[in-house]
């Protein structure tokens, strides 16, 4: 298969949180026809339109970046049974100007964590609903809820628990195949 770019968003903007610990796990863990790369959403000033005909240089940054991707992962957290404000602010600056999204085609996957035994099942699904209206064709199987994730992860960009690590290494080579198959269509 032909080398794949994948933006990697993370949905917390707090530099040592569960999900940017396990996004760069996952980039040490992608197979070799994926390169993994974490686009930041931290300096994307909130959304709104009035804007537009000025627009932010973060903004243009983050939208050329995730622009040149072949596809999006997306690890985030759940705040309050949902996506964080801030990966919710990413998707509406990636949607705009109207006509003009960075997301439409791109083929996506969720990873959603939590502390909890939930693993983050309200920010998965909710995310996979803002993913539709985005007209970004998402992975479905196998689904990423790790409840427990501040047990799983062990130094910078490893992952401790041996059956999570071959489960998230299977789930990466699914997701190359979803892409190649997307990219196909």
């Amino acid at each position: 298969m032909p080398n794949r770019t994948v933006a990697v968003i993370v949905g917390s903007l707090r530099r040592e949180s569960f999900s940017r610990r396990l996004a760069v796990a996952l980039v040490a863990l992608a197979p070799a026809e994926l390169a993994l790369t974490i686009v930041e959403i931290r300096d994307l000033a909130l959304y709104d339109e009035d804007t537009e005909a000025n627009p932010p240089a973060p903004w243009l940054a983050f939208r050329d970046q995730v622009r040149a991707a072949d596809a999006v992962l997306f690890v985030t957290p759940e705040y309050n049974r949902s996506i964080p404000g801030a990966l919710k602010n990413a998707l509406d600056v990636g949607s705009r100007p109207y006509g003009h999204s960075v997301w439409s085609g791109k083929p996506a996957a969720v990873v959603s964590n939590s502390p909890g035994a939930l693993g983050g099942f309200g920010a998965n699904h909710h995310l996979r609903q803002c993913l539709v209206f985005l007209d970004m064709p998402a992975l479905q199987q196998p689904e990423v809820y790790l409840g427990g994730v501040n047990t799983l992860l062990g130094g910078p960009g490893e992952i401790a628990n041996e059956g999570t690590r071959t489960f998230l290494t299977g789930f990466l080579v699914t997701f190359a195949r979803w892409i190649e198959h997307t990219h196909r269509r």
